[in-house]
């Protein structure tokens, strides 16, 4: 599990393809402690495992369901990518509870000025909309957010300095492609409705 906190931004420093996935490669000095094989890290939102460690470059292999889900399987050498490691007993939960498991990839759609801060509009998948509420959290590219307006078919949110100075959201603009997470609450209250042949 992890909280949508962010500790910084690793930078892609290898994506090799093997049989169908993917090997990646990061450097990844803003970890707060060193990994070890087998750990959890939110890469871009999605929980990958540990397999290669090398100083503090650590690669991840992708599986196909990563790659067709996430926009993981797009990055290139160079590239920079959110980063957080799992939670551990007796962390502090800040953000929300985030799985790592991506529902899908939205596209920023406009950015606009909010004082100091900047209202991002994205366009999400219609079958993901109806997990979506005012005030609700949600999770962009492994960013814990608050959600502040809904419409037809997207929805926005507004960015403070800091999160745009810690995340790739500095470097992001309109036509980008983002990995979404919805709420988890949201997602096992719609499964368990449907089990019961409600409606939602």
């Amino acid at each position: 599990m992890f909280t949508g906190l962010v500790q910084g931004t690793g930078m892609v420093r290898g994506a090799e393809l093997r049989d169908g996935d993917l090997r990646l490669a990061i450097e990844a000095t803003v970890l707060a402690t060193p990994p070890a094989l087998g750990d959890s890290i939110s890469v871009n939102g999605v929980c990958l495992t540990v397999v290669e460690i090398e100083g503090a470059r650590l690669s991840f292999d992708l599986s196909r369901e990563t790659l067709d889900r996430s926009t993981l399987g797009g990055l290139r050498e160079r590239d920079l990518v959110n980063l957080e490691a799992a939670l551990r007993v007796g962390d502090a939960l800040g953000g929300h509870m985030v799985s790592g498991h991506v529902d899908g990839i939205a596209t920023v759609v406009a950015i606009e000025p909010d004082a100091r801060a900047q209202r991002w509009f994205f366009k999400l998948p219609p079958e993901l909309m109806r997990f979506i509420a005012p005030k609700g959290s949600i999770c962009i590219d492994g960013v814990s957010l608050t959600v502040n307006g809904v419409g037809a078919d997207g929805f926005d949110v507004a960015l403070i300095p800091h999160t745009l100075a810690v995340t790739t959201f500095g470097v992001r603009a309109a036509g980008d492609r983002v990995n979404v997470e919805v709420d988890l609450v949201a997602r096992y209250l719609d499964r368990l409705l449907a089990a019961r042949g409600v409606q939602p």
